[in-house]
């Protein structure tokens, strides 16, 4: 999926802290790294601030998402619907077994 649809499904917002901003100031997140087996699919890109995308790194999302519970509201709010069935599950779980509520 290109780029600039990412950011217009996401409306030019990082998904990770909420803030908008003009195209070129955004990245493409990979919600599952690439480095861990996730693709360039629609279900697995989000739209991130470079920041964000920086601080989330290559690690899981769950571990990023559990540093922060606005992170995580605004991910949980607005990004979460979009995932892969399969990445949703995986992220639903690995946040309830750390003991955060999802819903």
């Amino acid at each position: 999926m290109r780029r600039e649809r990412i950011f217009e499904r996401d409306r030019y917002r990082c998904v990770y802290c909420g803030e908008s901003f003009p195209a070129e100031a955004l990245t493409v997140d990979h919600v599952e790294p690439r480095v861990r087996g996730g693709d360039r699919s629609g279900g697995n890109l989000v739209t991130a601030c470079g920041p964000c995308n920086t601080a989330k790194g290559h690690r899981r999302l769950s571990e990023y998402l559990l540093e922060s519970a606005d992170a995580r509201r605004r991910f949980v709010e607005h990004a979460l619907p979009r995932l892969w069935p399969r990445l949703r599950k995986a992220l639903e779980d690995e946040l309830r077994r750390a003991g955060v509520d999802v819903e």
